[in-house]
């Protein structure tokens, strides 16, 4: 007799988890579907759809346990009365062939909680259309329709520069099968940003389409610049000279170098701003770049510049952080 804790390798204590984890492994390996024309193969998840059907319903378990249903879920004592194993809608069809006129088909319920198409959700990434069924008709008829699965989507990511990411880029992506795209990045793009390349997945099951493929942007820091939105912020350091006298400086932006006029007396965290200088995203208006001064003394001021600060501090005395309140 059909021991159905064997056919799933089980033991007879192990809980419903464990159940429904063996039969989706085992329906993996022997599903028709993934093994066509492996009679074998179709015979084993007969076996094993029948053994779930009992097993994954706890009451049919405890039935089953207790003696009073068999390995195909009739009633003992109802054996070849023709009472089926029962099974609501929503279950999955397998066929077989019975006797020279034709075929059968049975629906096995796995319960609200498991589907087959489960199945090829994890073999596929999703969108399993279900199209297995009985095709049967003339002597020794019946098959399986072969069934129709998206393929899987597939995720890679590409790291670009600052500037690039700023002001847009063309970058090359080498995919999983060897061949390469190249990939539009969009100017103002963020870092993890993630770019659909549709079609470029895994290929489907079948007439399935294919999956897609995902890019994911990781944008390299920048030495100089630092983003908040579409604006772009800017530490620029000056001479003492230049904070003294004011000055016409270069300025580096996300586009490219500008000019801009610094005031005389100007100190360090004075923000400066550049309109219009910042990211531009496609069919959107340009950000601001601010510019933050930092006065920046020589690495090694000369005795010269030492006297002569001397002398100026005594006919100009201040304390700086007074004003701040931390005297």
């Amino acid at each position: 007799m059909t021991d159905l804790y064997a056919v799933l390798g089980i033991s007879r204590n192990a809980s419903q988890d464990d159940i429904k984890k063996a039969y989706r492994k085992l329906a993996k390996q022997y599903h028709p579907d993934l093994n066509p024309g492996n009679e074998d193969a179709e015979q084993k998840f007969k076996d094993i759809s029948q053994a779930y059907d009992i097993l994954g319903d706890p009451d049919k378990r405890k039935r089953y346990d207790a003696g009073e249903i068999d390995a195909t879920g009739q009633e003992q004592g109802m054996r070849g009365a023709g009472a089926g194993a029962g099974g609501g809608p929503g279950g999955f069809y397998h066929s077989y062939t019975s006797g020279a006129g034709g075929g059968k088909y049975r629906q096995f319920d796995f319960g609200e909680e498991f589907a087959a198409e489960d199945i090829f959700a994890d073999l596929f990434g999703g969108g399993f259309k279900r199209r297995s069924g009985f095709t049967g008709g003339g002597a020794g008829g019946g098959g399986w329709k072969r069934s129709e699965a998206r393929g899987g989507d597939v995720n890679y990511q590409i790291r670009v520069s600052f500037r690039e990411a700023a002001g847009g880029a063309r970058k090359r992506v080498r995919l999983a099968d060897g061949e390469t795209v190249d990939v539009n990045i969009p100017a103002g793009c963020e870092d993890g940003q993630t770019l659909r390349l549709k079609g470029k997945g895994k290929p489907g099951l079948g007439a399935g389409p294919p999956g897609d493929a995902y890019v994911k942007i990781n944008v390299e820091s920048d030495p100089r610049f630092s983003r908040d939105g579409k604006d772009v912020h800017v530490d620029l350091p000056i001479s003492l000279q230049e904070a003294v006298e004011g000055a016409t400086v270069t300025v580096p932006t996300v586009s490219g170098k500008v000019q801009m006029k610094i005031p005389a007396g100007a100190n360090t965290g004075k923000t400066m701003r550049l309109r219009g200088r910042g990211i531009q995203p496609k069919g959107e208006e340009a950000g601001d770049q601010y510019v933050r001064l930092q006065v920046v003394l020589p690495d090694t001021p000369d005795d010269e510049l030492k006297k002569f600060i001397k002398d100026w501090a005594k006919k100009n005395p201040y304390n700086p952080r007074e004003k701040a309140g931390m005297v």
